[in-house]
């Protein structure tokens, strides 16, 4: 299994809030979902070499 690292991340209540929701729905743990979203998007990026949204900093409502 790959050596994995820890990291300290901050996420407005709003944007935890509906992690955590999704990670539910998903049957995940939050740490688990963070993990497999960034994991998605590196993987598209990779595809076709652009971002997965050019809105990414847009606030969750």
């Amino acid at each position: 299994m790959a050596e994995k690292k820890q990291v300290s991340l901050r996420l407005n209540k709003e944007l935890y809030d509906a992690l955590c929701a999704w990670a539910e729905d998903d049957f995940r743990s939050l740490n688990g979902q963070i993990e497999y979203l960034l994991t998605k998007c590196v993987l598209q990026r990779k595809k076709n070499g652009r971002y997965v949204s050019e809105h990414l900093d847009v606030s969750v409502k």
